[in-house]
């Protein structure tokens, strides 16, 4: 991220960079934290889980209390956790976790329903937001909701959540806006998927396949959100594209930085009984080896290929990055893939001067840049562009 943020600084479009790991998990919150510190805002090429986005809860914990009959106060109270909020007078909202606490403790215990438990904060608390949000309850606790009251319940939901919760949210978040797009994101995915299983829901009733009920509504939206789309995502084109190495096939971009690249993780290691010298024996038909079949799983291939695509994706270098050891002091090797570049490695002294108060770009990627205002012509834009 300190080399980012100098290419940035020496005029390299945010377009012209791509980030590469072969596997992003790992590395989506560190990068992140990098991001943050060095003043870039990242975007990760993944697939959004919608289950685990706040907006899903917030539309599952209306289909639990809806769907409940008698609750006890913490699950009356859970949409409100999830930043529920009223599509009008919105002055206030969402509540503050530490205003819902307040409410639990002063509620009595035990199972009640919600008309019971609209009567009962009256009696016990004076926050008028809760005797809001208890008289929208009721005007929509319908044991056996219709297509069209999910479309009406949920949706509206929705609607009042990116309106109020998403700018409170975005007030409240770090300067790289990260679960700002989170929540924007799985905003628009879970607005499409109550759509979806208002829909679904409507087949499913008409051919007699589930009873009408908000348990059928909640496995469905939890069936529809779990099916994940083949393609990855990103939503933010003002930012760096951090991807996996499965992505970047066919991309052309200046400046490919490519972390991650140790004998540990590129290619990824396959756990085995089998010792990792006696499978590249085998691999390779060494000796007497020769007769064994080697498991698919042993092959590197498709790290090889990823590999090769990262890099063919430069048009004018490659910065390959590595840890040198584990969190324990174990030494991590560099991965085998490297052998087959010629590289120049940025000295000690460089990288410290990289990641310094006073940062400066290592001469080795400098000279890439020089290189490239030599040798490289001006773009010129055809009328389409």
């Amino acid at each position: 991220m300190a080399t980012i943020s100098e290419l940035r600084d020496r005029g390299v479009d945010v377009r012209d960079i791509v980030v590469v790991a072969r596997d992003l998990d790992p590395y989506e919150q560190p990068l992140t934290r990098a991001a943050i510190q060095y003043g870039v805002t990242p975007v990760f090429w993944t697939q959004l889980r919608v289950t685990r986005t706040e907006p899903y809860a917030l539309i599952a914990a209306l289909c639990t209390l809806f769907g409940a009959g008698d609750v006890a106060a913490v699950t009356l109270l859970e949409p409100l956790a999830q930043r529920w909020a009223p599509l009008t007078g919105t002055a206030g909202w969402p509540l503050e976790q530490s205003t819902i606490q307040a409410a639990l403790e002063a509620l009595p215990s035990g199972h009640r329903s919600i008309a019971e438990w609209a009567e009962t904060i009256q009696t016990h608390t004076t926050d008028e937001r809760l005797t809001t949000y208890c008289d929208w309850l009721l005007l929509h606790a319908e044991r056996e909701p219709t297509p069209e009251t999910v479309g009406t319940v949920l949706g509206a939901s929705i609607d009042a959540y990116r309106e109020t919760s998403v700018p409170a949210r975005k007030q409240a978040d770090s300067p790289a806006l990260m679960a700002t797009e989170t929540a924007a994101r799985a905003t628009v995915r879970v607005t499409r998927l109550v759509e979806q299983v208002s829909h679904k829901y409507d087949e499913w009733l008409a051919d007699g396949t589930v009873s009408r009920s908000w348990d059928a509504v909640q496995e469905l939206c939890e069936l529809l959100a779990t099916q994940r789309p083949g393609r990855r995502e990103h939503s933010n084109a003002w930012a760096i594209d951090i991807m996996e190495a499965n992505d970047v096939w066919g991309l052309s971009v200046p400046f490919v930085i490519a972390v991650g690249a140790t004998a540990a993780e590129w290619p990824a290691q396959i756990d085995s009984v089998v010792p990792t010298e006696l499978q590249e024996a085998v691999l390779a038909g060494a000796g007497e080896t020769d007769i064994v079949a080697p498991r698919t799983a042993w092959g590197n291939g498709r790290d090889r290929d990823h590999f090769a695509d990262a890099m063919r994706a430069a048009e004018r270098g490659v910065i390959v990055t590595r840890y040198t050891q584990t969190a324990d002091g174990g030494v991590v090797y560099p991965s085998p893939f490297l052998a087959s570049l010629e590289m120049e490695t940025v000295s000690e002294q460089a990288r410290t001067q990289l990641v310094s108060t006073t940062p400066q770009l290592p001469e080795p990627i400098a000279a890439l840049l020089s290189a490239s205002t030599d040798t490289v012509p001006a773009p010129t834009k055809t009328p389409h562009e």
